[in-house]
């Protein structure tokens, strides 16, 4: 397993790869960080193994040198769904990403060619053609589920360290 990504300074950890039976699900953490807004910044995803049927320690990070926190919010995510395979419940503190799905957000920006309810175009467009290619693939299932940050949630906690050191790296 592997995380190809077209953003500088990448690393990913694989481990022992157990696929989840078909009706099983992967639990994935994702956030993203910026020192600056625009600014240096991270991304990071974690692998909930208690909540997932795959086993081992799954994670990755990387950044940007000069970028948006919401950029990476979804970067996190193109990410994590790029290295795991088969269904995945992505869970993310932003709610840009996660109303996207479940508010179908993304269906009006089609309808209307890319643009949003205020008519502007959609930010960040060249990411989110690259995030739905992944997360509305119909051979897998995708869900998004909000957690509140900085909330004391364990794998949230690990996924915004991975992304704000990573943005730290980019200095």
């Amino acid at each position: 397993m592997s995380v190809r990504t077209s953003s500088a300074s990448v690393h990913a950890v694989p481990m022992p790869s157990a696929q989840p039976v078909t009706d099983q699900v992967t639990v994935v953490y994702t956030d993203g960080a910026c020192l600056g807004n625009p600014g240096p910044g991270g991304w990071g995803w974690a692998v909930d193994v208690r909540r997932s049927s795959t086993t081992g320690e799954l994670f990755g990070s990387g950044g940007e040198p000069h970028t948006t926190n919401q950029r990476m919010e979804i970067k996190a995510v193109i990410e994590a769904l790029r290295a795991i395979d088969g269904d995945v419940l992505v869970v993310s503190d932003s709610t840009y990403v996660v109303n996207c799905f479940k508010q179908k957000w993304w269906v009006g920006w089609l309808r209307k060619g890319w643009r949003n309810s205020q008519g502007k175009p959609v930010a960040n467009r060249d990411l989110w053609e690259e995030l739905f290619e992944l997360a509305l693939d119909p051979i897998r299932r995708v869900t998004f589920e909000w957690v509140k940050g900085h909330s004391g949630d364990q794998m949230n906690d690990l996924v915004d360290t991975l992304a704000t050191e990573a943005a730290a790296l980019q200095r």
